[in-house]
């Protein structure tokens, strides 16, 4: 069987009618940057969110940005977040002369160890960066007692996390701005680059709606030099129609997770904490074999992906902070042994058997 890590194409036939009149609405309308259908959407991802505002960006790397400018990050500022994430997270702090300072994450769950935040608290801490990462949100709890003693402020990296669930509350309406990103492989994709912010509070929202669109006041009056990063109204009009299954689809994937879970042998599956709902956009298990099981899985027509294998203190990007081998010991353990595995919510359970049969085949071998 030729298994892939996701398969976008499926998703797009199981809703294509809808997909396609998503479509033509907008050419029809001809309404392409911004407009009434990124207003619709914003709209409904807010209440999906439990937000009170949702506002549309060019990528989730530009909401990122956008939600550092929001809270006055300025030149030898630091933020705190874990290691083992994409490199958006960061990329934008060089570009505002701040840094990054990095803590380990939890053993079970590759989550940030909010236990370790506040003795990498200095004078210079201006926010927390907790990543909600394969679609599993960190300990908000204390996270947020930690922010409100230092007078902190709190973005949620929500990336992989939509639907996520922390005691009830979904991801990005806990702390002070939430940072998506609707990249197609993501649980709700767009057919290209698109983000959003999601925040509880008004100034920030006016003013990432402003500084995203030229600074505008009105179409040739502008009350500052800002950035161009407008969700255009295709994308918006994709999400939306997406946003009806995004439940749906959520619950297929812990279904899947599920029966993973009792498939496979020999290996970590995911942890999933008491407190949270996972949204498995990655299923990912652990194992000291990881990379002869990749190449095994492979040669057995099973794509599989590391996310991350370069944990990003030890990236060329960051040599300037002096970091080596062996900081930050469990973020760098978990760089060589996770492994994502095949889930999308259109895989049959004759595709998860295969998975686990062959995941399984080759630690039998080793026996």
């Amino acid at each position: 069987m030729n298994i892939p890590l996701v398969d976008l194409k499926r998703q797009y036939q199981a809703i294509k009618n809808e997909i396609d009149e998503a479509v033509q609405c907008v050419v029809d309308d001809t309404d392409f940057i911004l407009g009434k259908h990124t207003q619709d959407f914003e709209a409904k991802f807010a209440k999906y969110c439990g937000a009170n505002y949702c506002v549309g960006l060019n990528s989730g790397t530009d909401a990122l940005f956008m939600a550092f400018l929001a809270i006055g990050l300025k030149a030898g500022d630091e933020i705190i977040t874990a290691p083992n994430t994409f490199f958006a997270t960061t990329e934008y702090l060089g570009h505002l002369g701040a840094r990054p300072v990095f803590v380990d994450v939890d053993q079970a769950t590759h989550l940030i160890d909010a236990d370790k935040i506040e003795s990498a608290i200095t004078d210079k801490t201006k926010a927390i960066i907790p990543v909600h990462l394969y679609g599993q949100m960190a300990d908000m709890d204390k996270i947020l007692a930690i922010a409100m003693k230092y007078h902190l402020s709190v973005i949620e990296d929500c990336a992989q996390a939509h639907g996520a669930q922390y005691k009830g509350q979904k991801a990005g309406s806990i702390g002070d701005i939430g940072a998506y990103s609707f990249y197609p492989g993501k649980n709700l994709g767009a057919y290209g680059d698109a983000g959003c912010i999601v925040t509880n509070n008004e100034q920030h929202a006016s003013f990432i709606k402003k500084f995203r669109n030229h600074g505008r006041a009105s179409k040739y009056e502008h009350d500052q030099e800002a950035y161009s990063s407008r969700m255009d109204g295709l994308q918006a009009s994709i999400l939306d129609a997406k946003l009806a299954h995004l439940d749906e689809w959520i619950e297929k994937r812990r279904l899947i997770a599920q029966k993973y879970n009792k498939l496979l042998k020999n290996v970590e599956t995911p942890v999933e904490i008491s407190s949270g709902k996972h949204s498995y956009h990655l299923y990912v298990i652990a194992t000291d074999s990881r990379d002869e099981l990749l190449g095994y899985l492979k040669s057995k027509g099973v794509e599989a992906g590391i996310h991350y294998p370069i944990p990003l203190h030890l990236q060329k990007a960051y040599e300037y902070l002096n970091l080596p081998v062996g900081s930050l010991p469990i973020s760098e353990r978990a760089a060589g042994r996770v492994l994502s595995l095949p889930i999308f919510p259109e895989l049959t359970d004759k595709e998860i058997n295969y998975v686990a049969d062959c995941v399984n085949e080759f630690f039998a071998q080793k026996l």
